[in-house]
Order: C-alpha cells, then sequence, then structure tokens
C-alpha cells in the first residue's frame, strides 16, 4: 500500500458520502449549537459552533419522527441538497429533518483557520468525538417541548452510514434505529480480505463490456514501457492532455495512482441514469467507458490513447474540459483532505490487489510502510486496532434496529455486513446497485431492487417508531 501513496488511499477511503440526485428546492433553516471540543477530558474547556441544518415543514408535531443525517466528510449542505431518500420519505413519516455536520468539516471548525495546522489543533477529529456532539445535539433538540417524545431515527452513507450504525450502538438512548446505507463498518484489520475491494471494482467493468477489464489489466505494463523514455513520457502527457507535463518516472507512477482512483470511483457511481455527484456522468457511466476498451490486444500507444477516451467519459463527459490534472483527486466536493488524517490515524482500513484476480497492478497491504507516510504526512502514527476495540468488529450481536445496506456493483460492499445478523440487525442486498443508491431521490430508472430495498427500510422505521411509541404508550 504504501506505493500506492496516501491520495489513493484517501479515494479508497471516501468517495462515497451519502449523497443523493439533487433536489430542487431543499427548504432548511440553518442553526448553530455550542460544542465541547474535547467531550472526553476535561482541562480542555474550549468550545466551537457545530452547524446544522433543519426542515420541519413536514413535521407532525408534537412528536413527530426525526430522520438525523449523521454528516461525514463533507460540507453539510451538500449532503442536505442531495440525500433525496429522506425527503422522498418526510411528508409519509410526518418527520423533521435534521442534517448534522461533522466537525472539521465544513463550517463546523474547532478552532477555526487553525483547525488544519497542525496535529494538535487536529486532536479532536474522531469519529468519536464526532457521535458525541451529535448525542448532545439530538438531547438538546428533544429538550423542546414539540420534541420531546420523538422517536430518533439515524441515517447515514458511508462513512456516515458507519456513523448511523455506530450511533445506535453507542448512544441507543437517543436514537431508536439506524439506516446504515453502504456501511463498510468491517473493512478493518482483517475482518475481511484485503483485496475483496478490488475485485468487485473488477467485476463491474467485467460485466460492462467484453475486454474492458483486461484492457485496463494490460494498460498498466504499457504506461510501464512509455516511461522508460523521456519521449514516452512526453508522449504520455500529450496523450492524456495533462495540465502538467509528466517529468519523470515517480510523476508517471502519481499517474497511474490517478486513474486507479477514477476507476473506483466510475465503480462506486455506475448509476441507471445520469448524475453529477462527483462527476457529469451518464447513465451506466462504466458502460460508456467499456465501449472505449474492447480490444485488449492492442499496441501501446493505441490502448493508451483508448484508456484515454475511456477516462474522458469521466472527466469530460461534458465536453468543456479543456486538460486533465493527475494532481486532483476524483472525489468532487469531498474533504479529501480531512479525511487522510482520519485514515491516518483510526480510520485504518487495508487494501490489496494482486493483479489476478483484478484488473490492478500488484499491492501488497504494508501498514509499517503506510505509518511512516502517515507520520511524514501529519505527524502521527494510525492505530490500526482501534476501530475494531471500540465498536466491536464482527461482535455486534448485542445491537439491534439496524439495517444495513449494500449494492452489489459497489466496491465499498466488500467492508459491509451483507447477511443479518438478527432479526434486528437487518441486512439488505440491492442487485444492481452502487454505492448508497438507496439513499439517492426516487427516479424513473430505478431497478425493482433499489424500490424494493428502500420500501423495506420504511417499513422497518415505521415499525421502529410504532414501537417507540408503544413503549411510551402515546
Amino acid at each position: 500500500m504504501a506505493s500506492q501513496g496516501l491520495s489513493r488511499l484517501v479515494l479508497l477511503t471516501w468517495t462515497f458520502l451519502g449523497v443523493s440526485n439533487v433536489l430542487s428546492d431543499p427548504t432548511y433553516e440553518t442553526y448553530y449549537l455550542e460544542q465541547k471540543i474535547d467531550h472526553f477530558g476535561f482541562f480542555e474547556d474550549a468550545t466551537f459552533r457545530q452547524r446544522y441544518l433543519v426542515s420541519d415543514t413536514r413535521w407532525k408535531k408534537p412528536g413527530g419522527p426525526i430522520l438525523f443525517y449523521t454528516g461525514n466528510e463533507g460540507d453539510i449542505t451538500l449532503f442536505s441538497n442531495n440525500t433525496g431518500f429522506m425527503w422522498d420519505i418526510a411528508e409519509e413519516l410526518g418527520a423533521m429533518l435534521v442534517f448534522a455536520e461533522h466537525r472539521y468539516y465544513g463550517e463546523s471548525m474547532p478552532y477555526g483557520n487553525l483547525s488544519y495546522s497542525d496535529p494538535k489543533h487536529l486532536n479532536y477529529l474522531t469519529s468519536e468525538q464526532a457521535l458525541a456532539d451529535f448525542a448532545v445535539l439530538i438531547r438538546f433538540m428533544k429538550e423542546s417541548t414539540e420534541a420531546k417524545h420523538s422517536p430518533v431515527i439515524a441515517i447515514g452513507g458511508s462513512y456516515g452510514g458507519m456513523l448511523a450504525a455506530w450511533m445506535r450502538m453507542k448512544y441507543p438512548q437517543y436514537v431508536v434505529g439506524a439506516l446504515a446505507a453502504s456501511a463498510p463498518i468491517w473493512q478493518f484489520e482483517d475482518l475481511v480480505p484485503c483485496d475483496l475491494y478490488y475485485q468487485i471494482v473488477t467485476n463491474d467493468f467485467k460485466k460492462s463490456g467484453s475486454g474492458c477489464a483486461e484492457s485496463i489489466t494490460k494498460s498498466w505494463a504499457a504506461i510501464n514501457r512509455m516511461a522508460e523514455s523521456d519521449d514516452g513520457i512526453r508522449w504520455l502527457s500529450s496523450a492524456f492532455h495533462l495540465c502538467s507535463p509528466l517529468k519523470s518516472k515517480e510523476e508517471v507512477m502519481a499517474m497511474k495512482s490517478w486513474l486507479s482512483e477514477t476507476w473506483v470511483n466510475l465503480a462506486m457511481v455506475d448509476y441507471p441514469y445520469p448524475a453529477s455527484f462527483l462527476e457529469p456522468l451518464p447513465a451506466w457511466p462504466i458502460k460508456e467507458v467499456c465501449k472505449y476498451l474492447k480490444n485488449p490486444d492492442l499496441a501501446d500507444k493505441e490502448l493508451l490513447q483508448n484508456i484515454f477516451e475511456a477516462i474522458n467519459v469521466y472527466y469530460n463527459y461534458t465536453g468543456e474540459t479543456p486538460c486533465l490534472n493527475t494532481s486532483q483527486t476524483a472525489v468532487g466536493s469531498l474533504s479529501d483532505f480531512g479525511w487522510s488524517y482520519q485514515a491516518c490515524t483510526e480510520m485504518v482500513m487495508p487494501f490489496c490487489s494482486d493483479g489476478v484476480n483484478d484488473m490492478f497492478e500488484p499491492q501488497k497491504w504494508d501498514f509499517d510502510a503506510f505509518s511512516d507516510e502517515c507520520y511524514k504526512q501529519w505527524g502521527v502514527r494510525p492505530r490500526e486496532k482501534w476501530i475494531r476495540t471500540v465498536y466491536g468488529g464482527k461482535n455486534i450481536s448485542a445491537a439491534s434496529n439496524i439495517i444495513f445496506s449494500n449494492g452489489d456493483l459497489d466496491p465499498w460492499s466488500a467492508g459491509g455486513v451483507k447477511q443479518s445478523l438478527s432479526d434486528s440487525l437487518v441486512a439488505i442486498l440491492i442487485p444492481d446497485g452502487a454505492h448508497h443508491l438507496d439513499l439517492r431521490s426516487n427516479n424513473p430508472y430505478d431497478p425493482k431492487s433499489v424500490i424494493q430495498a428502500r420500501a423495506l427500510e420504511v417499513a422497518y422505521i415505521k415499525k421502529w417508531i410504532q414501537e417507540y411509541r408503544q413503549q411510551l404508550n402515546i
């Protein structure tokens, strides 16, 4: 993994927000709550303003349910404007919608402009502190007379889905249930094989066109051969229309990581209709990409010209991009900078590839080398065993009322819960579903599988609400 660099890890670790179709008119009010910078110690007594968004136009008060989005690594308005599932079901449930911003993202900066200045100021960027923020916010909201008896459902996608599940596990007194969409809570230590993620990406390309995955497999050696000469490096810069010409073999290595990230992102956003979350893309974008990758047996330059045409679908489908920038990650509006720190502290997710069962270059997971990279960038060492220690790994049978949904096209399903663990720890599988497709707005082109998944999710949410009200005799 060390040779892949932190940039590849960051992409792997969150291209995923829980984001859906953009809403034309999301109506919400913006609020701020004073939160402790450190919930678990007593020396640091400073506070910061956590931003949260509220839409109560469909709320049946008093006591109507609250759908609480556990924000992840990005500006919370992005989630509010794009998580269509919550808006779609608000009327049916008579629910208030709350979107809580994760500390150190968007406007919720514990130390203002100094928040990312050094490891000392970043010390409180953890999932545990974020969950505590959410718990304090929910308690604050439920102190209102109209929300005192409101059942709260945690909802999130990707890292936000992990937080939703962990919220129910750690603070069951505040949330009666959780929908954890595309939440890879087992992508830690050796809970799942480290190569499964890349195998799923590869299978997506294999299913989308004959010769497609094989073309990508052969492209790595072709790039390596071109990088053997200065003329070859110059040709790569020209053929791929790069904004900054490549100058060395090291920069060619970085370009290959950038290409890997692109293939991964395409797998995550392989939606059945046009979407613009990461980049403006057509319906079933991998099928469009694979139209250019039908012949893996071409000569190097011809093959790589086709690779360029393929990635151009991702970066320049609109035809308005003059050149491609390999120094920019492919995650659109996500904050890969903040996630890089989180991946270098507690969110240590092993990834590997073998180049045989997947279409990527062989890369072993090397924790020690990864740790050295983290220390070089952030001045901290990752704790590879901490998440399993604090959240239980696969030993979560004591928890209840959590839905784990995963699409079979989504590489993050590799670390997801794909079999029900009890009557109330429920796994929902979505054939032909990419990354948290169920959190997106209803669409005429939705596959039947996601329509059924959403209906089942709503049924469980109603069940949890009913059980909560029965307990309170209301």
